[in-house]
């Protein structure tokens, strides 16, 4: 689970390092947004780097909700449709964190079904867990088998559909902030977004 902080790197040879041929070739150009600071990460103090790369992750996505919602500006929410069929490991924990999601805010909506804008992986990989998104809905997450034994699964799901929803990483937070990650360490198994991090997602999705 090597630092995964490069907010902005592509995913290029992704499908051919996981041995997963299924994995869109669209997304490769989207942000990647991982769950671990660092292998051994028991408390991360992050960087100055990774800082400005989240900002520059949360700034893109801005401009993107900006721009939907001078298009649509009487739309009040939006339901964004994930697809689960390709991670059967983690069905219950996706089902879970869609539902904590659900239960969180009010703007956006996840459900499971056909027609997908987002998809879930499922494998092996040395970098761990990830999001591969534009951060408003689209791209694909998947969830490494090795990452997910050591750490909450629940909570690593959550956590990258987070990104999906537009949250980027904050390593250095607390247990009770979801995008924290792998940050606080194993032993955080706290699948909730805390208060801002909803009010962060509600805004963006505001008007969908």
């Amino acid at each position: 689970m090597n630092r995964i902080s490069r907010t902005f790197s592509a995913a290029v040879g992704l499908a051919l390092a996981a041995g997963l041929a299924a994995l869109p070739t669209t997304a490769a150009a989207a942000p990647v947004q991982g769950y671990t600071p660092s292998a051994s990460a028991s408390s991360y103090a992050g960087s100055a780097t990774e800082d400005a790369n989240n900002q520059a992750f949360y700034e893109a996505v801005m401009k993107s909700a900006r721009a939907k919602q001078a298009a649509t500006p009487y739309l009040k929410a939006v339901v964004v449709t994930y697809d689960a069929s390709s991670a059967p490991t983690f069905r219950n924990q996706i089902a879970q964190s869609a539902q904590i999601w659900n239960g969180s805010v009010a703007n956006v909506q996840l459900r499971s079904g056909s027609g997908a804008d987002f998809r879930y992986y499922e494998g092996n990989d040395s970098r761990g867990s990830y999001a591969s998104t534009d951060g408003h809905g689209s791209g694909y997450i998947f969830l490494d088998y090795q990452q997910n034994r050591q750490y909450n699964s629940t909570r690593v799901t959550a956590h990258e559909t987070g990104h999906v929803l537009g949250l980027p990483d904050h390593y250095s937070g607390p247990c009770s902030e979801l995008m924290s990650g792998g940050g606080p360490g194993t032993s955080c198994t706290n699948p909730y977004p805390n208060s801002a991090e909803r009010s962060r997602v509600n805004s963006l999705w505001a008007r969908g």
